[in-house]
This record gives structure tokens, sequence and C-alpha cells, in this order.
């Protein structure tokens, strides 16, 4: 069953990455230590909005008093980089039960994988890719669903975790 909304009640989806905003604090690598803890442990952010069940897989990255983003950050040694796989270990997994749109972006039902265009420190870009199970640094432009502005702010004090919330 599609939805359809009219443009004044079309369904916004608003992500806060609340480790992704300008204190821009963690660390797109790292994975499991041989023998020891998970470094960056699995994590599910999951809501139902307006009728639509959306849920986001990811491993929770932490900053562990490394510089992540910007020149000579973890994030741009990575081949992918000036795109990042909004998370650690595999890329970042998008599920939606329904269309939705967000930030203008016509996003049919379905599995997709989310990347972020960390380019432009003040104007990131929040990238829906449609290419689904790859490791992070598997990126493939041509893929692209499309790119939506992303809100920036920064936080009271730096955050050393990744958590996405869906509202």
């Amino acid at each position: 069953m599609k939805m359809k909304m009219k443009s004044e009640m079309k369904m916004k989806i608003q992500w806060k990455l609340l480790s992704i905003l300008v204190a821009g604090a963690f660390v797109a690598a790292a994975g499991f230590a041989q023998n020891g803890p998970v470094l960056s442990p699995p994590e599910t952010a999951s809501a139902t909005v307006a009728g639509a069940s959306i849920t986001v897989k990811y491993s929770a990255p932490s900053v562990r008093g490394r510089k992540i983003f910007g020149p000579g950050g973890l994030v741009m040694k990575d081949p992918t980089a000036p795109i990042w796989r909004a998370g650690a270990n595999s890329a970042t997994a998008f599920h939606t039960d329904a269309d939705l749109d967000v930030g203008g972006l016509a996003v049919p039902k379905g599995d997709y994988t989310l990347f972020v265009n960390v380019q432009d420190p003040d104007a990131w870009q929040l990238v829906i890719n449609k290419q689904t199970g790859q490791w992070g640094l598997t990126y493939d432009a041509g893929k692209d669903l499309g790119r939506v502005k992303m809100s920036m702010s920064k936080p009271a004090s730096p955050i050393e975790l990744l958590k996405y919330t869906i509202t």
C-alpha cells in the first residue's frame, strides 16, 4: 500500500545523528579487538513514524581521544573519503516498510545503506544508497538513490559514542 500525503502533510523524517553533529566525535574505523572488548558495538534505532516502520542498524564508533573528521582525521584516510559509512564496521543499514519523503527525497519502501558526505564541515549530506550488505568501506556512487542536506548543530559538550535517534 502506497502512502500518499498532501504536501503540507508530507512525512518528514528528521535524523538526529547526535554524534554526527559539528562536534564530530566518533570513529569510522575499528571493530573487534582480538580477544578484547567490542570497540564499536552493534546498535539499532527503530521507530514508527506516521505508520511507517523505520530501522537503522549500525556499529557505534567512539572517539577515544582521536581526531575523526577534517584534514588528517581518520575518516579522511578511508578509501571512500569524503564519503563516510555513517558508523563503523559494516555499512549502516536502513529499512523502511513504507514509501518515505526524507528531506524532499522520495525513498520507496525497502532496504538501503546510509552514508554521509562530510566534505563541507558546515553542510553535511545524508547519502541514501541502493547497494546493501557491503562492508562500510565499499561505496558505489552510481548506486545512490539521492542525497539530502543535513541540519547541523553543535552539542553542548563532546559526544563520545555515535547514536542514531529517529523522530
